[in-house]
């Protein structure tokens, strides 16, 4: 990685919830000398939580980008290699929300495009940035997990020779079976943000495998991480009792940690971690 005062990070989504927490943490942990970008589909909403990190004695760096908008991911990608020529950790955190008051149907479409070929623009956009020793991160959760999942459909997400295409393919087949009302019956959870989970985690999974010769020799740890159940607007409909629920900036610590494993690490790669243990796959 760059000297310890000089790291680039990018936090998606980042505009509230986790994902400012991310920010707030990571500005802390990597000193004066770093640039955290804090990265929002909305300037004016990435304003005003770059305002209040200001407030609170950070400098977070704004920059637009909507996961779900090729050209815009394209441009935030070419604005931080034309100011720094690389980056340093990626946390991948953007994600579509899904509502009990609309049909799953009516969603599923908006909700695959933005969590899962918005992270394959991610890992297209930025891969190619990254310095020795960089982190990249998708934020997953345990639900991208094999066991969720028939086992009819296992092929689909951890066969050998599995591009990040594949796993594309399968996230539009599932999106099509929902809306026609077949997702049942080709062994689809009911719950679209299973399939979506593991989806993610998969495409991580693929990416490590693919290039993992590079990426081992240049210390570079590709990795997706389960922050566990946060108190956040977009979680609290899903979940009866929050009680035991982590705070935004509770549940970043691990993540930050994940983020920031000092040069010379060689574990963990290519899984899902959650509280700084791998998270079983199958």
């Amino acid at each position: 990685m760059a000297d310890a005062l000089q790291k680039v990070a990018l936090v998606t989504g980042a505009n509230q919830g986790l994902g400012l927490a991310l920010v707030r943490a990571l500005c802390s942990a990597l000193g004066m000398g770093s640039t955290v970008y804090l990265a929002a589909r909305d300037m004016g909403r990435g304003e005003a939580a770059c305002a209040l990190l200001q407030r609170e004695g950070l400098s977070p760096a704004l920059i637009q980008l909507d996961i779900a908008d090729a050209a815009s991911v394209s441009a935030a990608a070419d604005e931080i290699k034309a100011r720094h020529g690389g980056i340093d950790i990626v946390i991948q955190n953007a994600a579509a929300r899904i509502t009990r008051e609309t049909p799953q149907t009516d969603q599923v479409a908006r909700f695959v495009d933005t969590n899962n070929h918005g992270t394959l623009r991610i890992i297209e956009a930025f891969v190619p940035l990254l310095r020795d020793n960089a982190r990249f991160i998708v934020v997953a959760s345990s639900f991208g997990s094999l066991r969720h999942l028939d086992p009819r459909l296992h092929a689909r997400f951890d066969s050998p020779g599995l591009t990040l295409d594949d796993i594309e393919h399968a996230m539009d087949d599932f999106a099509a079976a929902t809306r026609a009302g077949s997702a049942r019956e080709a062994g689809w959870p009911d719950w679209i943000n299973v399939p979506s989970k593991i989806g993610q985690v998969a495409s991580v999974r693929v990416l490590a495998r693919d290039r993992s010769e590079e990426f081992r020799r240049r210390g570079i740890l590709v990795n997706a991480a389960c922050p566990g159940l946060v108190d956040t607007e977009a979680s609290r409909p899903w979940f009866a009792d929050m009680s035991k629920a982590a705070t935004p900036d509770e549940a970043a610590r691990d993540l930050v940690w994940l983020a920031t494993l000092p040069a010379g690490s060689e574990e963990p790669y290519g899984v899902l971690v959650r509280h700084r243990k791998p998270y079983p796959w199958t």
